[in-house]
């Protein structure tokens, strides 16, 4: 009963992120909605951790699962994508180094950060 009431406010905060999406004419998919909803109620302490720990951890651990369908999509689309294959293949291979580079970053600076709040 734990897990379906976990599920439950992870759908319900999914659900929200679908209206903010019906709601505000901004080019940003509901899924992102959701999940700014869910950090900030996590932040917040208006849904404590606790309340989505075990399902937030299940779905996590079946992630590449749900990979499966779009890779099928992209098998059945092979006679469209082969034209521009060497293009697919070097903004995937581009953006992934370049997102890579920022998080290092991005974790460095924090990583600094916390070490000179520690220090004072």
């Amino acid at each position: 009963m734990k897990y379906v009431r976990q599920f439950l406010i992870i759908i319900g905060i999914s659900f929200l992120g679908e209206g903010l999406k019906a709601l505000l004419p901004l080019p940003i998919p509901a899924s992102i909605y959701g999940l700014v909803l869910m950090l900030a109620a996590l932040c917040l302490h208006i849904i404590p951790l606790e309340a989505v720990k075990d399902a937030g951890k299940f779905l996590v651990e079946i992630m590449p699962l749900m990979f499966i369908p779009a890779a099928v999509g992209l098998i059945e689309s092979w006679e469209r994508i082969r034209p521009i294959l060497g293009q697919l293949i070097v903004v995937t291979v581009v953006s992934t180094v370049v997102v890579m580079a920022i998080s290092g970053q991005a974790t460095q600076a924090v990583i600094r950060r916390s070490k000179k709040g520690a220090e004072k």
